[in-house]
């Protein structure tokens, strides 16, 4: 299986470093950033903990252009729908008709980015989960044109994850319901009702979630967050406002752990 990905940032590379353990042949492509340091990173910890070889996997790394006889192309470029509409149709004209094409992201419309596209039938959304190579949950996001859902399906089955199958919709199953949450606890801090660490101590003690929303916010970026809360907002409405605590936050530069604070020191 040949598998190219556009776009090295920690969804990227984890996307392509979960694709190598299980044996694809994967090309990486990122103007700004050598995949290959982060990727080898990766799959040495994988490694270190009973994974395979690190070195085997890398041999079938590549970095630079998108091959023309790519079976899978994932576009995982940042959450800035005209780049990645630019992005997707630009590498349509590089693989062959028989590819599949599909973006990772977690809010954008699949429909609207299908519309840059030739053959919307063999495009989709791969909404991965952060750490790529940690989460289990890949939620596939379809519209009536696509025709490559079952293909895409096993290629999931491949990585050792499980498929879940959602109509496009704003903010799709997950970032719709997870963003709710994760607006409502930044709005419980502003109101004093308790501490970060008390409100995500709660929700993992008292119903079992595997992080707090608060720390979750933290780890996947402020400013992701508000990006993701300011689509919806329009989308959906006022449920999904973001808080001003939320606004002031990114504004002064605490986005979570890349930068050092958030709701948490880091």
């Amino acid at each position: 299986m040949r598998v190219a990905v556009i776009g090295a940032g920690r969804m990227g590379s984890g996307i392509a470093q979960v694709f190598l353990s299980a044996g694809a042949h994967v090309a990486v492509r990122d103007p700004l950033t050598d995949p290959a340091p982060a990727i080898g990173r990766g799959l040495r910890t994988a490694e270190s903990k009973g994974g395979g070889s690190a070195d085997e996997a890398l041999g079938r790394l590549t970095v630079g252009a998108v091959p023309y006889d790519s079976d899978l192309v994932i576009e995982a470029v940042p959450e800035d729908p005209g780049l990645k509409a630019s992005v997707l149709a630009e590498v349509e004209e590089q693989v062959h008709e028989g590819a599949v094409l599909a973006t990772n992201t977690s809010s954008l419309s699949i429909t609207e980015l299908s519309a840059a596209l030739k053959r919307p039938e063999r495009f989709l959304g791969m909404h991965f989960f952060n750490p790529v190579p940690v989460q289990r949950l890949v939620e596939l996001v379809v519209t009536p044109a696509t025709q490559v859902l079952e293909q895409v399906r096993g290629y999931v089955g491949l990585l050792g994850k499980t498929a879940v199958v959602v109509n496009d919709s704003p903010g799709f199953a997950t970032s719709r319901l997870g963003v709710l949450l994760g607006l409502e606890a930044i709005r419980m801090v502003e109101e004093g009702v308790a501490s970060p660490d008390d409100i995500d101590t709660a929700m993992t003690l008292g119903y079992g979630y595997p992080m707090g929303p608060l720390r979750l916010g933290d780890l996947v970026g402020l400013d992701v967050r508000l990006a993701i809360a300011d689509h919806l907002h329009g989308r959906l409405g006022p449920r999904f406002e973001p808080p001003e605590l939320l606004r002031r936050m990114v504004a002064r530069g605490e986005l979570g752990r890349k930068t050092g604070r958030g709701f948490y020191q880091w």
